[in-house]
């Protein structure tokens, strides 16, 4: 054994060369995933960074415990490349980061799914991709060899890893959040990236997140259904669909006026669409803006979602076997309210299961399983597709194909240079989401089902549209119109228009606020019960005009009047009529 010190010892000193094989076998179990993602531009550097740095605290037991060295980096190892397996795999199907909606879709899904899953997605490359991820991590282990340093000296810098890595970021997070639980969630974000973590911290957030959706679902159960429901179309054939677009700005639409053709197919077919051109969202954030278009709620009674029916549940009781198709992220603390949403449907499709929203996952995606729902047997249908639309970070919204807007044609003045590529990104993710539109619309005029298609987005986003170009984002305490301003259209079927009265050109321009879907959603559909109110309807003959407040209910004095708010007017604050919980 001394024999072997020396000669891993060089004369100069430490064996730099030694730590660096060490450290490159524990980061290639995290490293070749997050590598693969830098590659094909699935989504940002952040999550290679992190695995980077999470990969270094296998260096502390080495340091401390050299003899060793290959027996534990070899037991490390194992149970690292079973997890960096799972990982690697799952992006060799999807391009997608292992998250916790991952766990959430396979412990959804029976053995038939599953195998079906394979036999669909399964290919002979794969295993040869395995198998070379294997074999390179054993010619990794082949080069190890123990590190030596004087004892006191490796406790000292094992000490210091760990803290580097772990103990500082740890108590950093916790020092920039009032609650413990909090500053551990933004902790665990920042190691879940690297493997075991990734499967560790995923598992404990979807039983978390389970949790709580089964707690609303439980509640959702025990609501009321709503009382005299009536269908026109009861006993007929039926399909309606409900398409939530997501952070659109009308104003970046060709179809509302924008000079830059960033919705020629929705253009070309605008004759056939009924386009509303004066309505805007509550909120401008996709779970509370939501909260209230697909249920009673609204700005002044927002806690009505936990008390009334959702407008799937409205569909249901109405006959309609009914579908959520999703390429929004499912499992996630914040958009456990939207997976509750969609497990009161008799159907769901989960498209998206990235750890985060930065990454590239396209709507079209959508197309293939909408279609199939159109085919399906069943004769009364409602399907809710929810896109991720131009959700920032807009690159990652549209494939190569769709990058047509570079230079600075069509941008206003006031926008500088250093802020033309994301402005273009942006119109780029509109003419991508004009595109996936278009398409479901013309899908389902293909099968001319008796029914109708509606698209509107949960909110708009600004993108220096503003009088001082300053301002990118949403943002409720500093509202801009653009946050608030969205697309509102309907597409009715030769059937339906046979039948119905679908000229709604007179009322276009009726200033409507989005929180009221549900009422409008209902008339279009035929269906009446005594909690109706025509007067919120935007077809209704008894529509009336009101505020149309936007802001943030829970807080004093939080709501805005958005008709008072345009231009450089100070908007006027409201004090607000809350239903608490």
């Amino acid at each position: 054994m001394a024999i072997f010190k020396r000669s891993a010892t060089t004369p100069k000193g430490f064996d730099w060369a030694g730590l660096c094989w060490l450290f490159l076998f524990f980061w290639y179990f995290s490293g070749i995933t997050q590598l693969l993602i830098q590659v094909t531009g699935t989504s940002g550097f952040a999550g290679f960074r992190q695995a980077f740095v999470m990969s270094g605290i296998w260096l502390a037991p080495m340091l401390l415990f050299p003899a060793k060295t290959r027996v534990m980096a070899a037991v490390i190892g194992v149970v690292l490349w079973a997890c960096s397996m799972a990982s690697l795999g799952y992006f060799f199907i999807y391009q997608q980061e292992f998250s916790q909606s991952v766990i959430f879709i396979m412990f959804e899904s029976n053995v038939s799914e599953a195998g079906e899953y394979m036999t669909q997605y399964f290919a002979w490359w794969m295993v040869l991709g395995f198998l070379a991820h294997t074999a390179m991590a054993i010619f990794l282990w082949s080069r190890l060899r123990p590190v030596y340093m004087p004892r006191p000296r490796a406790w000292v810098v094992s000490f210091l890893l760990l803290f580097t890595i772990i103990g500082y970021p740890l108590i950093k997070q916790l020092a920039r959040h009032d609650e413990l639980r909090a500053g551990l969630e933004s902790f665990e974000t920042r190691i879940e990236p690297a493997v075991p973590w990734q499967m560790l911290v995923a598992y404990r957030r979807y039983g978390e997140q389970l949790s709580s959706m089964q707690g609303m679902l439980d509640s959702s159960s025990k609501i009321t259904p709503l009382s005299n429901l009536k269908d026109q179309q009861a006993n007929l054939p039926a399909t309606m669909v409900l398409v939530i677009g997501e952070s659109t700005n009308r104003q970046r639409m060709s179809l509302y006026g924008y000079p830059r053709e960033t919705t020629p197919n929705l253009d070309q077919l605008k004759d056939q669409l009924q386009v509303f051109d004066n309505v805007i969202t509550p909120r401008p954030y996709t779970i509370e803006a939501l909260q209230q278009v697909l249920t009673f709620a609204n700005e002044e009674n927002p806690d009505l979602y936990l008390k009334t029916p959702s407008i799937v549940s409205v569909m249901k009781q109405a006959g309609y076997k009914t579908y959520w198709i999703t390429n929004q992220q499912t499992m996630t603390k914040r958009n456990t309210m939207l997976t509750t949403f969609s497990e009161q449907t008799d159907e769901q499709v989960y498209l998206n299961n990235n750890r985060n929203q930065n990454a590239a996952q396209y709507d079209g995606d959508v197309l293939e399983p909408f279609s199939k729902v159109l085919a399906d047997a069943a004769p009364r249908k409602f399907i809710v597709i929810h896109l991720l639309g131009t959700h920032m970070s807009y690159q990652y919204r549209y494939p190569p194909a769709f990058d047509k807007f570079t230079d600075r044609q069509g941008v206003p003045a006031g926008v500088s240079d250093a802020q033309v590529p994301i402005y273009n990104t942006y119109d780029n993710a509109v003419l991508y989401n004009d595109f996936v539109v278009s398409s479901l619309i013309k899908d389902f005029a293909k099968t001319d089902p008796n029914g109708f298609l509606l698209y509107l987005s949960d909110h708009g986003e600004d993108v220096y549209d503003g009088p001082n170009h300053d301002v990118l984002g949403r943002n409720e305490a500093k509202p801009t119109a653009p946050m608030y301003t969205v697309p509102f259209l309907v597409y009715a079927s030769q059937k339906w228009r046979q039948t119905h009265n679908w000229d709604f050109a007179s009322i276009k321009s009726r200033p409507f606020s989005s929180s009221s879907l549900i009422h409008t959603w209902a008339q279009l559909a035929g269906l009446s019960f005594d909690e109706l109110d025509g007067t919120k309807s935007l077809v209704s003959f008894d529509f009336k005009e009101r505020p149309r407040l936007i802001g943030d209910p829970y807080q004093e004095k939080g709501l805005t009047d958005f008709s008072l708010m345009r231009g450089n007017t100070p908007p006027a604050l409201i004090a607000p009529k809350v239903v608490q919980q």
